[in-house]
């Protein structure tokens, strides 16, 4: 019985190695869609596509049309000059004196506001030197010292001109001395 089962072993993995060998010599079958299961899955493909380029057109292009079109034309600023001021800065009684130098310029939003703000310049160049007289060199150090600098004249030119209003003050050139 042994010998019958051993029998069975070897014929079973034989017949096992003769089917491996069988699959190896039949051609393997492609992949191939049916003809209308191609077309819808092309149609899909397309309908999207198609979809997504034409909602990207109208979501990006269309926009900027219509912010080009409701975007006011930009008028040029004006820009006014404003005398050199020449002030010694605030210091202990010990240090010797510095004196700061800085020429500003005033940028405002239309021409029309250059004969508002003449009449009441005296006004402006008084808050600039009172303002500018407190102020101690490390104050003006940095960056960040420059931009308090420039926020606050812009703010006391204001309270000066109210209740007209410059866009921003500018410099031209500052030394520290």
């Amino acid at each position: 019985m042994a010998d019958a089962k051993a029998a069975a072993i070897d014929n079973g993995a034989d017949a096992g190695e003769g089917a491996d060998d069988a699959a190896d010599q039949q051609p393997k079958k492609k992949f191939a869609l049916p003809p209308l299961k191609f077309l819808i899955i092309g149609g899909a493909a397309f309908v999207l596509l198609a979809g997504g380029g034409a909602g990207a057109y109208f979501f990006l292009f269309s926009h900027k049309a219509e912010v080009k079109a409701e975007a006011p034309a930009a008028k040029p600023a004006v820009f006014v000059d404003l005398p050199e001021v020449v002030v010694n800065l605030a210091s202990a009684s010990s240090e010797r004196s510095q004196y700061l130098k800085i020429k500003i310029v005033l940028e405002l939003p239309e021409q029309k506001m250059v004969e508002q703000i003449q009449p009441v310049m005296p006004r402006v160049m008084d808050a600039f030197q009172t303002y500018l007289r407190e102020l101690r060199a490390s104050d003006l150090d940095g960056s960040a010292g420059l931009y308090r600098l420039k926020e606050e004249l812009t703010r006391r030119v204001n309270a000066s001109i109210s209740p007209s209003r410059i866009n921003a003050v500018l410099f031209k050139e500052i030394v520290v001395q």
